[in-house]
């Protein structure tokens, strides 16, 4: 394992462990009980403005009445990307019909090679209602700095190949729009689902 990749998986452990902190400390607004972390009350994470791979422009407020999990990946992924959509894919299954009330976005940390027919080849082939999200380059880096990502896009090999590095975990929406849980990728399945159905009675 190269020296970069131990340092992004090092700081997205660090940012999940802050994380923790702050839903400890914000325990008093929420008074219920999560498995996964609880991020209630944060200050950052409020909202985005990017489009979908139908062409369609996208804010948290077009998903009200859903629980949202936002993911942050790209295409040419080769592990976690893949990995975690699997995992939600598989969680989407687990709510039965709870999953109609769920909505799974990918937003795209390349934009430059995820076009919209990338993102809509890609993204729905783990589950047919899961959209990806991209915009310009400037729009991606304010999403990612809104959410605290860590990004860093590395230099191409010969052939103009080139890989993203960037810290993992999944951003859990209650319905009324409302930052609420930061899913790492230790969660399981049943874990996931079980906090998804708690922020579905809110």
């Amino acid at each position: 394992m190269n020296t970069t990749i131990k340092t992004f998986r090092y700081l997205a452990a660090l940012f999940v462990v802050s994380a923790a902190l702050l839903g400890c400390e914000k325990a008093g607004t929420s008074a219920q009980k999560f498995g996964t972390v609880d991020i209630t009350g944060g200050s950052w994470g409020a909202n985005f403005q990017l489009t979908d791979h139908n062409g369609q422009p996208r804010t948290i407020a077009d998903f009200k009445e859903k629980a949202v999990l936002l993911f942050f990946g790209y295409t040419n992924c080769p592990d976690v990307c893949p990995t975690t959509m699997v995992k939600l894919a598989s969680v989407m299954e687990k709510l039965g019909k709870d999953a109609e009330r769920v909505q799974v976005l990918m937003v795209t940390l390349d934009p430059k090679r995820d076009t919209p027919d990338v993102l809509k080849t890609y993204v729905p082939s783990f589950h047919p209602s899961f959209l990806g999200l991209l915009g310009s380059e400037q729009q991606v880096e304010n999403t990612v700095k809104e959410f605290k990502v860590i990004r860093a896009i590395q230099t191409s090999d010969q052939n103009g190949f080139y890989t993203v590095d960037h810290s993992g975990g999944t951003y859990a929406f209650d319905p009324q729009g409302r930052l609420r849980l930061l899913i790492s990728d230790s969660h399981s399945v049943d874990l996931i689902a079980q906090d998804l159905k708690s922020l579905l009675k809110t």
